[in-house]
């Protein structure tokens, strides 16, 4: 019940200081379609499109206990809501995707934040490129059909070695002006195409640190995406470096919001914390139940 009240609380504060900055609340019901071709062949969105992908993380030690980090990242997306029903682009041939760059800093043992990055989504029209050599891991082929800057702000919480904590939070916060959302992908449920509207995202993923990396990941994601010029990429085999270097296996949720200005990332991050924390008190209550 506190965890509740918590939530309650923080997302009252939250939508305050939202209303401050004039950006609307987070969409549900909202319609994408991928194949681009308009509101009434899209599928309608409860809340969020599934995310999974891999993640390589490069750490610099910056002080006593703090780092830097780089982090370069790919996504596959194939349906919405965990409803297991694929997108008719997964039927027809061809799929979603979507690359992931950013930095950040961070605490040992503490919590680590973003600074800044970007983030690419892609419709690509040929079925099964998604985890081939094609581009970075098939991730980035296609049209590009929406483009994220990625806010200060986010993150989560970190071992003794920098990776994040076993099944972690992370939350990216994000935002696209007019123009850098294609038309005919993204609307409201009332048919609005959000391509001319300033848009926020925010994604909230599951990290686990992956062991055993495939040669071909670390070559596609690491080595050509990344830049990293470490083992495996310049010779010998490569391996998690904890405080160094390693990747991750990610899942999560990627949510949309339509609103006239950006709020100060304090706010938005705040605001995104009492989303994911409300809703996983309505999780609770309903398995209780």
């Amino acid at each position: 019940m506190k965890f509740v009240k918590k939530m309650i609380c923080a997302a009252a504060v939250a939508a305050c200081t939202m209303g401050t900055a004039s950006a609307a609340p987070v969409l549900n019901d909202w319609v994408f379609n991928p194949t681009g071709s308009g509101f009434d062949n899209g599928q309608v969105i409860n809340e969020y499109l599934d995310v999974n992908g891999n993640a390589f993380i490069e750490l610099t030690s910056s002080g006593a206990n703090s780092f830097t980090f780089k982090e370069s990242a790919v996504f596959n997306i194939q349906q919405a809501d965990s409803n297991g029903q694929l997108f008719p682009l997964n039927y027809a041939g061809g799929n979603i995707t979507a690359t992931f760059e950013a930095m950040g800093t961070g605490t040992f043992n503490g919590a680590f934040s973003f600074t800044g990055g970007t983030i690419k989504m892609y419709q690509n029209p040929t079925n099964g490129q998604y985890g081939s050599t094609e581009g970075y891991f098939g991730a980035n082929l296609g049209n590009l059909i929406a483009e994220f800057n990625v806010l200060a702000g986010g993150g989560g919480l970190v071992d003794a070695s920098g990776s994040p904590i076993n099944n972690g939070q992370v939350t990216v916060l994000a935002s696209a002006a007019p123009g850098m959302l294609d038309a005919g992908y993204f609307f409201t449920g009332e048919g609005k195409d959000l391509s001319g509207s300033s848009v926020l995202s925010f994604a909230f993923t599951n990290a686990n640190t992956l062991g055993r990396p495939t040669d071909r990941l670390v070559d596609e994601v690491a080595c050509q995406f990344g830049g990293f010029q470490g083992p495996g990429c310049s010779g010998g085999s490569y391996a998690n470096a904890p405080g160094q270097y390693f990747f991750l296996g990610t899942n999560g949720q990627f949510k949309l919001a339509e609103g006239a200005e950006v709020p100060e990332p304090g706010s938005l991050a705040l605001f995104g914390i009492a989303l994911l924390g409300a809703g996983a008190a309505v999780r609770r209550r309903k398995n209780a139940a």
